[in-house]
């Protein structure tokens, strides 16, 4: 792990993805759930997603030792028909019971063409990316939502945070070009990039957040203080609320009044809803042809006329995927705080510190 500035850390994947999976065995985690967890979260720091990666390890250690979270849960199929399923999560980790409803999905969706596996009694999983991209590996599509683990965002004109950031993720295949993959909050920045800034001592630009007087709030430590705006005004709103329908309320998972703030509360479970979409291509004529059509339209859009002083017009999941490559040589960038409270959560639970 070589340091680079006063700031960051670059740690390499290997060594990160073993320290964050002992950390989580030390703490009740059966050996390959640990793994197949801190594979996820370090995936989440190597593509650029510091708000869902390794900064997340302190909160999920201290909800399993306060019992807000099960480690051993038993995560089955509720409801089921031949394109649909609902995955109760037992309270497991989150990124245990999204894993299992994607599986389901994609051998639903080469069945039947189209699948819909939604969860309940889930936690919080990281970026939404992580789960709209695992579709692709079976030349499919991948649609995420999510229910947010916090609410951060009040209905458009009011006061009262009864709406979290609902992320929406898609991954779509493509041949010779990287996959086109969004991964959007429904606000205009997610709260873990707020919780980011904060560790890394930065300000966060205006127009992510306001106060409860409407005034510009730029620092992430205040972030108690106001609430996250919603992309598009009115429209962001109203896209939270049915990611929300959708991905919390239709499998009986939490929304509104009933979401847990889990950066306050260790010990209530959250009853977390997500929902996974899966599409196969070879039920629409195959991926063949498909995935030509998108490298023609991915060269397009990226060889298109630009404006003045724009260097590159990028699609979605572009950069992600540069990052991602770029940081397999490079390792994992940390912010020198969040280095400093993994050693201390090393010392507490008495496990060998990140290797340097």
């Amino acid at each position: 792990m070589a340091t680079t500035d006063s700031k960051t850390i670059w740690a390499r994947a290997e060594s990160l993805r073993h320290f964050i999976a002992t950390a989580l065995v030390r703490v009740g985690l059966p050996d390959t759930d640990a793994d197949r967890v801190a594979t996820l979260m370090t995936e989440a720091d190597m593509q650029g997603s510091d708000g869902h990666g390794a900064i997340r390890l302190p909160q999920y250690v201290q909800r399993i030792e306060a019992g807000g979270i099960n480690v051993r849960p038993e995560i089955r199929v509720v409801h089921e028909r031949a394109a649909m399923a609902v995955v109760d999560g037992d309270n497991g980790m989150g990124h245990l019971v999204v894993s299992r409803a994607v599986e389901i999905a994609i051998a639903k969706a080469r069945d039947a063409g189209v699948a819909w596996v939604g969860t309940r009694n889930s936690n919080h999983a990281g970026p939404a990316s992580l789960y709209a991209r695992m579709p692709l590996a079976h030349d499919m599509i991948g649609l995420y939502f999510a229910v947010g683990n916090a609410n951060h965002l009040p209905p458009w004109g009011g006061m009262e945070m009864l709406l979290s950031t609902n992320p929406i993720a898609a991954g779509i295949p493509a041949g010779d070009e990287p996959p086109v993959v969004l991964d959007m909050a429904t606000t205009v920045a997610a709260y873990g990039k707020v919780k980011a800034k904060a560790k890394r001592g930065e300000q966060m630009p205006e127009g992510w957040m306001i106060d409860r007087q409407g005034r510009p709030l730029t620092d992430p430590t205040r972030a108690s203080e106001g609430f996250l705006l919603p992309i598009g005004g009115h429209k962001g709103y109203g896209l939270a609320l049915i990611v929300g329908l959708l991905a919390g309320t239709l499998q009986g998972a939490a929304m509104g009044r009933d979401v847990v703030d889990f950066n306050v509360d260790s010990k209530t479970p959250t009853n977390t809803g997500q929902a996974i979409l899966v599409i196969d291509l070879a039920a629409f004529g195959g991926a063949g042809p498909f995935k030509g059509a998108v490298d023609t339209l991915v060269r397009d859009i990226r060889e298109s006329e630009r404006l003045p002083g724009v260097e590159r017009i990028w699609l979605p999941g572009e950069q992600s995927h540069t990052r991602r490559a770029a940081n397999a040589e490079s390792g994992a960038p940390l912010a020198a705080a969040l280095v400093d409270d993994l050693d201390r959560l090393a010392t507490r639970l008495g496990i060998e510190k990140l290797e340097r």
